[in-house]
C-alpha cells in the first residue's frame, strides 16, 4: 500500500499479510548465514553442523503442530505447500477426477484450481452464508467416489471467519477422501493439533508468524503417498532442491515462540479486536463488521463504513503511519472487488468498501486508541460526500 520506506513509529495493522521477524529469529538467519553456510547434504563437518540445525528447526516446526518431525516438507512457502498438497493429491490417484474445495479460498488456489478445471478436472468450489461460514452438511454431499481431495483453508484470510475443519476432516476421513487445509492463518491464533484432528495434508508459512518470507512446509501425514513436484533426493525425496538453511532455522525459531506464547497472545490481541470494534460502532454511523456472525480469528476485523471507497480511507490513514489493508485484490487493470466478500452475497460497491486490520502480537491499546481518535477526521467528511 505505502510505496515509501516504513517510518519507525508506523502503527502496523496488517498481520494477516505479513508479520516481523522477531529480533530471535534475525539472530538466527544470520548467525546461519555468517557460521553455519555449508550444505547440509555434504558428508564433511559443515555439512554436518548444516544438517544438525535443520533436524533442530524440523523439529521446532513439528511440534507447533503436534507432527512428527519426519512429517514435515520444507517448502519455499505457503502456495508451494497448497499446490504441493493439490498436484500431489492427483498424482497420487490417477483415477480420480474431481475436487472440492471453496470459493474463499486464497487467490493463488483458486489460480491453480481454475486451470485443473481447464486440463478437465471437475472442482466444486462450496459457498459459504453472508457471514462467511461454510456448512459441513455442504462438504459432506460434496464428495464423491472420484473425490480425490477435500483442500479447504482453515480460516480466511480476509475476514477472518474459522471453518468447520475437525468436522471435515472427520467427514473425509469416513468417506475414505483425502483432506489438506491450507491453516497459513490459523497457525499460532488458534489451537492446532494434527493429533487431534485426522488432516492428511496442512499448509504452514512462516512469515505468517514472525519468521522470514520465502520458508513454509507441508506436514504429509504418515502414510500418505504424494509424488513431487521438484524431483531430488532432499526432504525424504519429497521434495528437491539444496534446503534453505537460514530460512529454515528461522521457521525453527518462530515456531518455537510461537508455541510457547500463542495462546496469551491471542487471548490478549481478542480484547484489543473487540474493543476497536465496538468503539467503532459507538463512534461512527453505517458501521458494517463483516462475518461478524461467524467464528472469527481473535486478531481480525473486516468492516466498512458504508459503501466509501476502502482505498480512500487507507490512503489518508498510510499518509498517518497506519498499516492496514483492504478486501480487495489490486491488479494491472484496476481494483475488483474481493471475491471473499461477494461470495458472502455482497455486492462489489460494498465489498470494495471493506478494511482489513489484522493486529498482532506487538499491538497495545493506544494504538487502537490512536487510530479510533484518528478515524471520525476521515471518515465524516467522505460520508458527507457520499450523501450530498
Amino acid at each position: 500500500m505505502s510505496s515509501g520506506s516504513d517510518k519507525m513509529d508506523a502503527i502496523y495493522f496488517d498481520h494477516n499479510a505479513t508479520t516481523p521477524p522477531t529480533p530471535e529469529v534475525v539472530a538466527a538467519v544470520s548467525d546461519t548465514l555468517s557460521h553455519c553456510w555449508g550444505n547440509a547434504s555434504s558428508a564433511h563437518g559443515s555439512g554436518a553442523a548444516a544438517k544438525s540445525r535443520l533436524v533442530k528447526a524440523r523439529a521446532q516446526v513439528a511440534a507447533l503442530l503436534g507432527a512428527g518431525p519426519s512429517e514435515i516438507v520444507f517448502t519455499s512457502g505457503a502456495t508451494e505447500s497448497n499446490h504441493m498438497a493439490i498436484l500431489g493429491a492427483l498424482a497420487a490417484q490417477p483415477g480420480k477426477t474431481r475436487i472440492v474445495s471453496s470459493a474463499v479460498e486464497h487467490p493463488a488456489t483458486l489460480k491453480l484450481l481454475e486451470h485443473l478445471e481447464r486440463l478437465g478436472y471437475i472442482v466444486t468450489c462450496l459457498d459459504v452464508d453472508t457471514q462467511g461460514r461454510l456448512d459441513p452438511a455442504r462438504i459432506a454431499a460434496a464428495l464423491t467416489p472420484q473425490t480425490a481431495l477435500l483442500s479447504l483453508m482453515w480460516a480466511n484470510n480476509e475476514t477472518g471467519a474459522l471453518f468447520p475443519v475437525a468436522a471435515a476432516a472427520q467427514i473425509a476421513k469416513a468417506r475414505g477422501v483425502l483432506f489438506h487445509t491450507d491453516a497459513v492463518q490459523a497457525v499460532g491464533k488458534v489451537e492446532i493439533d494434527v493429533r487431534q484432528i485426522p488432516v492428511g495434508l496442512l499448509s504452514v508459512s512462516a512469515h505468517k508468524l514472525h519468521g522470514p518470507p520465502g520458508i513454509g512446509a507441508l506436514f504429509v501425514r504418515k502414510g500418505v503417498a504424494l509424488p513431487p513436484l521438484i524431483f531430488g533426493h532432499q526432504e525424504r525425496r519429497r521434495r528437491g532442491g539444496t534446503e534453505n538453511l537460514p530460512g529454515i532455522v528461522g521457521f525453527g525459531v518462530a515456531a518455537e515462540q510461537t508455541a510457547r506464547s500463542w495462546r496469551e497472545d491471542a487471548a490478549r490481541v481478542q480484547k484489543l479486536r473487540d474493543y476497536f470494534e465496538l468503539q467503532l460502532t459507538q463512534r461512527l454511523a453505517e458501521v458494517r463488521i463483516n462475518a461478524a456472525g461467524a467464528e472469527r480469528l481473535p486478531n481480525t476485523s473486516n468492516f466498512a463504513f458504508g459503501a466509501i471507497d476502502a482505498e480512500i480511507i487507507l490512503d489518508r490513514l498510510d499518509k498517518a503511519g497506519i498499516r492496514a489493508s483492504s478486501g480487495s485484490a489490486c491488479t494491472a487493470g484496476g481494483t475488483e472487488a474481493s471475491h471473499v466478500l461477494t461470495a458472502m452475497g455482497q455486492p462489489p460497491e460494498t465489498a470494495l468498501a471493506a478494511l482489513r486490520f489484522s493486529f498482532g502480537s506487538g499491538n497495545h491499546a493506544a494504538e487502537i486508541q490512536h487510530v479510533l481518535d484518528l478515524l471520525p477526521a476521515i471518515v465524516e467528511p467522505l460520508m458527507l460526500e457520499a450523501v450530498t
